[in-house]
């Protein structure tokens, strides 16, 4: 048993990491090519990051695979051993969490390089020592605070009904939508200074973009984001017919009013499309499968690894081979989501005009220096977004490349 999850876990790995091969020889000999979309030198230095960051992410997966054999070798054993209390239900919410942080701390050095030498190398981090303590902080608060929480619920269902894996995810999706719906209001200001958007010509122009499509807003805020990052971003936070606007403060200086209004419609296009509740019901579908997979696995495996078959051994197993079920079904996700994202280009572009978005879409892939190719194994793999040379041919440009 301990021989089979091994190859499934290894040829995990051995996949995550011949793709980033691949795409780092293909950004190598792409970035000798003329420039396209990018500025000369920006398209270097895009070519330059990408590779970067995907050395990087290869370390990280070889590391991936030693935490996996730790856990599965004598980790989950010796926790096991180590926490110890009266109560059942508090020694399994302890483990599961004592099982997280863990796994941060292995997961640390690869954040703090990407974010204290990588990003800054290349113009994109702001980020200070002080802040990125206080972010940690503040997340490892509300992990204990609400993760212990979710964790208590889903061990108590466990310990209560037969079939928990049903009721588990019935739960567990439940909270996910909760969380969708009060991100932008109780848990992004957590982190982020949220203002209302001072231009009111701007404002005004939103709120007629937002009727267009039944929909009425919240507000309209700026978050002052490039206090971490300088990288580009907006979007529409909460779920239903009213939501909060929420334009990044590095956006708004880099768009003009009418490439703003074209990426906001695109994001309508999306709402419009009824591509939200697709993503919600393609990510039930894949939660779903997950619970019903590790509610149903052999004891076995539990005797292989030498610990009892309990609520937090059951939830830790989870979290070790969740992401093997994910990546194997992120293509599906991903053709789907690339289908997605040319209507909401097609409506972006009614909505203010296709020059005004393929300004923005080139404007956004400078400022956040993202190549413009990608290997075609890579794109199936993880690309959420099509290529943007061809978004840019969708929209009537004319591109090189």
């Amino acid at each position: 048993m301990l021989l089979t999850i091994g190859i499934i876990f290894f040829l995990y790995v051995l996949t995550k990491v011949y793709i980033s091969t691949m795409e780092i020889g293909f950004i190598a000999k792409a970035k000798q090519d003329p420039a396209v979309i990018l500025e000369p030198s920006n398209y270097i230095k895009a070519a330059n990051y990408k590779i970067a960051s995907e050395r990087m992410t290869m370390l990280s997966t070889l590391v991936e695979y030693v935490v996996f054999m730790f856990w599965i070798g004598f980790g989950l054993k010796w926790l096991e051993n180590v926490i110890q209390m009266q109560d059942q239900t508090l020694r399994s919410v302890v483990y599961v969490l004592a099982f997280i942080v863990i796994g941060y701390l292995f997961s640390l050095p690869f954040d703090l390089y990407k974010t204290f030498v990588l990003d800054k190398k290349f113009g994109f981090s702001n980020m200070t020592a002080k802040l990125y303590i206080i972010d940690t902080l503040k997340s490892m608060a509300m992990t204990i605070v609400f993760g212990g929480a979710v964790i208590w619920g889903i061990v108590k269902i466990m310990q209560s009904v037969d079939n928990w894996w049903l009721w588990g995810f019935v739960f567990v999706f439940a909270i996910i939508l909760v969380i969708n719906m009060i991100y932008p209001t109780l848990i992004a200001p957590i982190f982020n200074k949220f203002s209302p958007l001072q231009d009111d010509d701007l404002n005004e122009a939103i709120q007629k973009l937002l009727k267009t499509v039944g929909l009425k807003s919240d507000g309209v805020f700026t978050i002052d984001a490039s206090k971490r990052d300088n990288r580009l971003n907006a979007y529409f936070g909460g779920l239903g017919k009213s939501k909060r606007v929420v334009l990044f403060d590095t956006l708004i200086q880099k768009l003009n009013k009418p490439e703003l209004l074209a990426v906001l419609g695109h994001e309508l296009g999306h709402y419009k499309h009824k591509d939200i509740f697709k993503n919600i019901i393609m990510m039930g579908l894949l939660m779903f499968m997950i619970f019903y997979i590790f509610g149903h696995l052999p004891d076995a495996l539990f005797s292989a690894v030498g610990i009892a078959k309990t609520p937090h051994s059951i939830i830790a197993m989870i979290l070790i081979f969740a992401p093997i079920v994910s990546f194997f079904f992120m293509p599906l996700f991903g053709m789907v989501s690339r289908s997605n994202e040319f209507g909401a280009d097609e409506f972006g572009a009614k909505s203010q005009d296709a020059v005004s978005l393929a300004n923005a879409l080139q404007k956004l892939a400078n400022e956040n220096k993202s190549f413009p190719k990608s290997h075609p194994l890579y794109i199936f793999f993880y690309y959420t977004h099509p290529p943007l040379v061809e978004r840019l041919k969708r929209l009537g440009m004319k591109v090189d490349g």
